[in-house]
Order: C-alpha cells, then sequence, then structure tokens
C-alpha cells in the first residue's frame, strides 16, 4: 500500500493519525487504532495494513486485526494471560477501544500514552497506563531505525504479587508474508528455541553453525519462543527486498523475562521466559515480537518497559 493511501483511508474512516518523519522516512502512529505504528519508506508503507481495520471497528465477536506494530500485554494465555477473561480468546475491549493522545512530539519523534483497564485470566483487575515513545533515524546505509521505549505503568492502588499477576509490554510488528519469507537469527544452542503452538520444527527451520533460519511462508500455523541468550531476530522477504531487523534491550533491573504462551488459562505459566518470538499465520502474514520483563512484585507507579530497535531496509 502507499503511504498517501494509508493516510487517505484513515482521514475517510474518521480516525486519528500522528506523522513522524516524512512519507518516505517516517511512520504514521495510529492514535484510535491501538496505537499501532506503521512504518514507511520511499512512499511506501512497510508493515501490513488490514483497511477492513481502518474503516471498521472491532467487536467482542471480530477482531479486526490492524497490522502495523502494537503494544499489547503479556502473557496471552496463561492462568495469568489477558485473551481469556471470559473463557474464550478475545482481544480486551480496553486495548481494542483506546483512544491515545499525544504527550510530547517533533519532527522525528512523539510519545503518546492511554489509560487501559486490564482484566487477567484470574478475574483480577488492573488499572495501567501505556505509553509509546517513537523515535526515527536514517543511517547512511538507507536503513531506516525505528526505536521504541514501550511501557506499562500500573496505577492500581494495591501490591500485585508475582504468583497472582504478571504483566509485561509485549511489541507484535506484522508483515505480510508467503513465499521467499523467513526469519533469520544467531543461536547458541538448539534449547533457546521452542514452540509455543503445536511443534514446527521439522518442517518450517533449518539450522547452520550460527544461525537458524525459520520459514514465514504462510503454509503453517505456528509460533516459536527465543530466550534471552538470542540478541537479534531479522524478517527477510527476499521476493519484495525487504529486511526487518529486531533489537530488544533487557528489562530494567528487578524485571525479568516470563511465559508469554497462547496456552489455556486453565494451566499456570511455565517457567520457560521469552524474549522474541515469532508467529507465521496462514491467512498471509505473519509478525516478529519482543518482550519485556515483570518484577516480582509490581507495586502502585510500577513501569515495565520495553526498548526495541526496529530496522528497516529496503533494497
Amino acid at each position: 500500500m502507499k503511504a498517501t493511501e494509508l493516510l487517505a483511508a484513515f482521514t475517510q474512516a474518521g480516525k486519528r493519525t500522528h506523522l513522524i518523519g516524512d512519507i518516505n522516512a517516517g511512520v504514521v502512529i495510529a492514535l484510535d487504532m491501538e496505537g499501532r505504528l506503521f512504518t514507511l519508506k520511499e512512499g511506501i508503507v512497510l508493515n501490513r495494513v488490514n483497511p477492513e481495520a481502518i474503516a471498521g471497528q472491532s467487536t467482542a465477536s471480530q477482531y479486526l486485526n490492524p497490522g502495523g506494530d502494537g503494544l499489547w500485554p503479556a502473557p496471552e494465555g496463561t492462568s495469568h494471560g489477558y485473551q481469556y477473561s471470559t473463557g474464550r480468546w478475545r482481544v480486551p475491549p480496553g486495548l481494542r477501544s483506546v483512544r491515545y493522545i499525544i504527550t510530547g512530539r517533533n519532527s522525528k519523534e512523539a510519545t503518546i500514552e492511554g489509560e487501559i483497564d486490564l482484566i487477567n485470566n484470574r478475574g483480577q483487575g488492573i488499572p495501567t497506563v501505556f505509553k509509546r515513545h517513537v523515535k526515527i533515524a536514517t543511517t547512511s546505509k538507507n536503513i531506516l531505525n525505528v526505536n521504541v521505549r514501550d511501557s506499562i505503568t500500573y496505577i492500581g492502588n494495591i501490591e500485585l504479587n508475582k504468583k497472582d499477576c504478571l504483566l509485561a509490554p509485549w511489541s507484535l510488528c506484522q508483515f505480510d508474508s508467503g513465499p521467499g519469507c523467513e526469519v533469520v537469527f544467531p543461536y547458541s544452542t538448539k534449547s533457546s528455541v521452542w514452540d509455543l503452538y503445536d511443534e514446527s520444527s521439522s518442517k518450517q527451520r533449518r539450522w547452520t553453525k550460527t544461525l537458524c533460519r525459520t520459514v514465514a511462508d504462510c503454509k503453517m500455523r505456528y509460533q516459536i519462543a527465543l530466550d534471552k541468550k538470542v540478541p537479534w531476530i531479522k524478517f527477510c522477504d527476499h521476493q519484495r527486498g525487504l529486511f526487518v531487523r529486531r533489537s530488544a534491550g533487557k528489562p530494567p533491573e528487578g524485571q525479568s523475562y516470563i511465559d508469554i504462551s497462547d496456552a489455556s488459562p486453565h494451566v499456570p505459566p511455565s517457567n520457560k521466559r521469552v524474549r522474541y518470538s515469532v508467529y507465521n499465520d496462514p491467512d498471509n502474514f505473519m509478525e516478529i515480537e519482543s518482550v519485556g520483563g515483570c518484577p516480582n512484585s509490581i507495586l502502585p507507579g510500577t513501569e515495565m518497559s520495553l526498548y526495541t530497535t526496529t530496522s528497516f531496509q529496503l533494497k
């Protein structure tokens, strides 16, 4: 999609956006659509775009996945997650209906924030503020870097213990995908990689001496988790000439990675801790994801933050 078409679609739908940079090197922030980020280069939108989500409105019975780069709360499933508070999978209404406000801006960066009341799968209400600070920079190698500091701040008035509540920022960056697409990342041991759904390694992955290459052709649904030993992940669309590398900073002191898996709300979270994940969907899209950490005790005013640098190159 062209950048001008994306902006026109939001205008027609009556939904607010904010552009940092310009259509040749910039980011559109969808203030009325989950605060999703859409990176632009040479007048083209590099992220996946779902026009139905721009024109329409997600409901409890139908979630219109917007595309772009979104900030969600982790974990997704398990007894501590946020997608099964009604007993079935759904995106929380606070998340899909939040209207972000701009709290700071200049030509190359912006800060947005919005209040979201979460309910975890234990029925516990958790009032929060979601914040995204977005900054762009172009390098000499014709690479557009999008630096994002995502945070979730707990604004409740009681202490939350980790055995009862987990909460971490989770950035999901979506792309159209298909034949000729893969995700590449370095590894030290194969135990750093595991499936979050059914086993997929024999069909999807190829291991070299230092790199793992996992196919992202959308022929099967799978999600893999990567632990803290993996320093970065890179989406490669060889047919389109699009290469996107994500590098996430470590959680702040006192916070640690958690299990983000889309597991049954009847089971507790595991001890496996996720720094990155890769999701491949038969609906012709994929996600490269980064995850922050959670403290043992979430006190009033505690901020869980995640720094992610996403480098875009369009050859």
